[in-house]
């Protein structure tokens, strides 16, 4: 289950005289998440793993907030699922992460599901009011008299069964069209439309790390217009270098619209990025690139060193330690490497390992995570740590001595994970952690 959705309604914005176009939210909303999808008049974001690239859970909020207020989008929400942020921007709640989940969905209307709201009358015969009245019926029941929609939406919205949809995909050329929800009698006033056909096109120009150096907005006259009028129109704006700044093309247009007269009414803008080119950003590492300064690692590494101290910069060294958690250890820059013999681990290593492992539950002697887990590579027995002995928090010695047998396991939701059983003596019954994650 994803943890961080984002869902904004384009069937209800705060500018009614200008409609959205929910495949342009869409492609605007790629720089944030290549998770981008389309339902019922909704863009779905899955932007838990955006989180740390935009600089945290309050900046990816304040960033697409901002562009959707830019778009017309008045109604969008945050929860755990795409379902419940779906159902709170309809229900004009919008931060679906202030409660439990089964708590906030439970007191909505069931009409802010639509696969639910598709029996809203056979519901409202049964006494159904809210989400928490249709799920205090019988499940049985539902399967038989409700098509499978209903429970598998209810399932996906309060977070017990996965969800997936068909991704958006990234154009590889930008054009978007807007049709103005009037007659225009001047260029200038075309601004108040191509402003929102430039916030898409910064957006896509984003998605594909592209600076614009050349746009072109075209304009096509209403069809009450002299015959000698033409259909419509073009002017295309060129920058010194390539950007990505929607304010800065506002002001690029809004000076070149200034000069020009339209020879008849415009009802239709057409925007379009005619040339683009790769967008290369500063870095901002304190490491930089090697292919641009030409100067070794590290080289580098030890200038850092000296500006910081010699304690904030360190490396990881690999030592003979078996156990997971012991395997290196870190030392500083400059510090002699110890001549130590490391051998090979045995068997596959995870990707992510946890920092403290996690028990997990077993019954009829099988661990779950997520439901029951399928063992299938193991076990690697790792055994040592008798010498290694630490002060607890009273003071007194405690034993770090592992004894655990490695496995890799299979769970129906989470994929392929890296578990062991404790082996220690003292143990009553032999208990079950998760330690590791695969990609």
């Amino acid at each position: 289950m994803s943890v961080h959705w984002a869902a904004l309604l384009t069937d209800a914005g705060s500018d009614s005289s200008l409609p959205i176009d929910p495949s342009g939210v869409a492609v605007w909303a790629l720089q944030f998440t290549p998770r981008v999808a389309q339902k019922d008049q909704a863009v779905l974001l899955e932007v838990e793993q955006s989180l740390r690239l935009f600089g945290g859970e309050d900046n990816v909020h304040q960033l697409v907030e901002t562009g959707a207020t830019e778009l017309g989008i008045s109604r969008l929400a945050w929860a755990p699922t795409s379902l419940a942020a779906l159902a709170c921007a309809r229900a004009g709640i919008r931060d679906g992460f202030a409660g439990p989940l089964t708590k906030m969905l439970d007191g909505l209307p069931f009409e802010c599901i639509d696969a639910v709201n598709a029996h809203g009358a056979t519901l409202v015969r049964l006494g159904c009011k809210t989400l928490a009245d249709v799920r205090k019926l019988p499940r049985g029941g539902i399967s038989r008299r409700f098509d499978s929609e209903l429970l598998l939406a209810l399932d996906q919205a309060y977070g017990l069964r996965p969800e997936g949809y068909p991704w958006v995909t990234l154009p590889e050329t930008f054009s978007a069209r807007l049709e103005l929800p009037g007659r225009v009698d001047t260029a200038p006033a075309m601004m108040f439309g191509a402003r929102r056909l430039l916030v898409q096109m910064g957006g896509w120009l984003s998605a594909r790390h592209f600076g614009v150096t050349a746009f072109t907005l075209h304009w096509c006259h209403d069809v009450m217009r002299a015959r000698d009028a033409g259909e419509g129109g073009e002017l295309t704006v060129r920058t010194a270098q390539p950007t990505q700044n929607v304010d800065h093309l506002s002001r690029l247009l809004s000076e070149n619209l200034a000069k020009v007269t339209l020879r008849a009414p415009a009802g239709d803008l057409l925007l379009s990025a005619t040339e683009v080119t790769p967008f290369l950003e500063e870095s901002r590492s304190l490491i930089p690139d090697a292919r641009a300064t030409g100067e070794a690692i590290d080289l580098v590494l030890e200038r850092i060193e000296a500006r910081l101290g010699k304690k904030r910069v360190l490396r990881p060294v690999l030592t003979e330690d078996m156990r997971m958690e012991w395997m290196n250890r870190w030392q500083p820059m400059n510090a002699k490497r110890p001549a130590t013999k490391v051998r090979q681990v045995p068997g596959p290593q995870p990707t992510w390992i946890l920092k403290t492992p996690l028990k997990l539950d077993v019954r009829d002697e099988r661990p779950l995570y997520q439901g029951p887990l399928q063992l299938l590579l193991g076990p690697e027995r790792v055994e040592g740590g008798w010498w290694h002995r630490i002060k607890d928090a009273e003071g007194d010695q405690r034993s770090l001595n592992v004894a655990r047998d490695y496995w890799v396991a299979l769970s129906q939701h989470a994929g392929a994970l890296w578990i062991f059983q404790q082996r220690l003596p003292k143990d009553v019954a032999a208990s079950w952690y998760l330690h590791g994650l695969f990609a």
